[in-house]
């Protein structure tokens, strides 16, 4: 089994792999050109999203800058709006809802460093993915950490660090991020 295929099943893997930092090398390239780009080429920012992340929504928006580590493991899944200054560790799959709104500096963690000594001195790491459903609305400066998943319709208080399983229709703050009230529909 590669490196790369470990990564994507969640196994231990090591991140200095040939073709993992081929893939980083890539992907931090189209982030690069993507934060030089104009804010008037809305058809090239287009273009490198897609290039990048392979399904980047309909028509949607990610504020520079932005940096991820691969790309291909991003997925929208409809509109996503992202403020400025955004980062995600993709070495597990991250996949947003669609009409998702996301402030300025988020961060999504999917990777993860043993606990064990000898295992993160050897360099290895693990990754769980990240499920944000649809109509989220996250605000700024939050962090969000490897494994969680965000209900439909939740919204995430700025400054919060997510550390667990958020449920659909409420409103959750902190850190660690706790529900604070269910939004009525």
């Amino acid at each position: 089994m590669t490196e790369k295929a470990k990564m994507i099943a969640g196994e231990l893997y090591n991140p200095n792999d040939n073709q993992l930092l081929q893939d980083r090398l890539d992907a931090k390239s189209l982030c690069q050109k993507y934060n030089a780009l104009s804010p008037n080429q809305q058809q090239e920012k287009q273009e490198l999203l897609i290039s990048l992340l392979g399904n980047a929504g309909e028509n949607s928006v990610i504020e520079p800058n932005f940096f991820c580590d691969y790309g291909y493991n991003i997925n929208f899944n409809g509109f996503v709006y992202i403020n400025h200054n955004s980062v995600f560790l993709d070495c597990a799959k991250i996949s947003i809802g669609s009409d998702t709104y996301i402030g300025p500096n988020c961060g999504f963690y999917t990777a993860i460093h043993p606990i064990n000594a000898e295992e993160r001195i050897k360099g290895l790491e693990f990754a769980k993915p990240i499920t944000i459903g649809k109509n989220v609305w996250i605000g700024g400066s939050v962090t969000i950490l490897p494994g969680v998943t965000i209900g439909d319709g939740a919204v995430i208080g700025a400054g919060s660090v997510v550390t667990k399983d958020i449920p659909a229709n409420v409103v959750a703050v902190g850190n660690p991020c706790k529900v604070i009230k269910t939004i009525e529909q």
